[in-house]
């Protein structure tokens, strides 16, 4: 069954939709433009502005995709945080590829990456680390994450363990914890238009380190 005919579109259920914002700027920096997007997102009030899907493949090329929080934008990349021994972090060190999406409904934008993924450095990783909430640093090493969870008691009693062996705020980093930072070779900004013909700019990065743009039909 088709939901289209029964399901209303974000611009005629949402509230406070904003219409006719500007397309991205072939003239641009991408990542400026991104910076641009996301502060406006940010003073829009759209909730967790920084939620993305990140896809990644096994070796076998079966895909999966999460919600993940982008926590830094750079010239570099885009970097997010997570368990290593996770599936992400499993399929990120087997193939170390993968795609983002971010998506802000109520601007009727959408920005997609693709390219290759790195860890960040273990310092960088240590620093964000503390700089988390005590709650979400005892999480880190209580949470084996993707694991088989037989009971929900056992990470509670592993949350109370762990509280009692760091009982202040000197929680050291786990060594299966850190960044993962994609470094972009596709960039694309989605502006959503009347009657779906909606602009398409992506953003090429070319041998040389140069940016080539193109626009693509909707």
């Amino acid at each position: 069954m088709s939901l289209d005919s029964h399901m209303p579109t974000s611009r005629e259920a949402g509230q406070g939709i904003i219409h006719d914002l500007p397309a991205a700027s072939p003239d641009k920096d991408p990542i400026m433009q991104f910076q641009e997007w996301f502060d406006f997102a940010q003073s829009a009030n759209i909730y967790l502005p920084e939620a993305m899907t990140l896809s990644t493949a096994s070796p076998e090329g079966i895909p999966s995709a999460r919600i993940v929080l982008l926590k830094c934008i750079d010239h570099r990349g885009f970097v997010f945080f997570t368990n290593y021994n996770s599936r992400k972090g499993d399929e990120l060190n087997s193939n170390p590829r993968a795609a983002l999406v971010l998506h802000w409904s109520t601007l009727q934008r959408q920005i997609r990456i693709e390219g290759n993924v790195e860890r960040i450095s273990r310092d960088e990783s240590e620093t964000y680390f503390q700089s988390r909430p005590r709650g979400s640093r005892i999480g880190a090493w209580a949470s084996h994450q993707s694991m088989l969870l037989n009971e929900r008691s056992e990470l509670s009693l592993r949350v109370e363990r762990l509280n009692q062996k760091y009982p202040g705020e000197k929680i050291p980093c786990p060594p299966h914890w850190g960044g993962f930072r994609v470094i972009p070779e596709n960039i694309e900004f989605w502006q959503g238009r009347k009657n779906r013909l909606h602009e398409r700019l992506v953003f090429k990065r070319l041998p040389s380190g140069d940016w080539q743009t193109k626009l693509l039909y909707p």
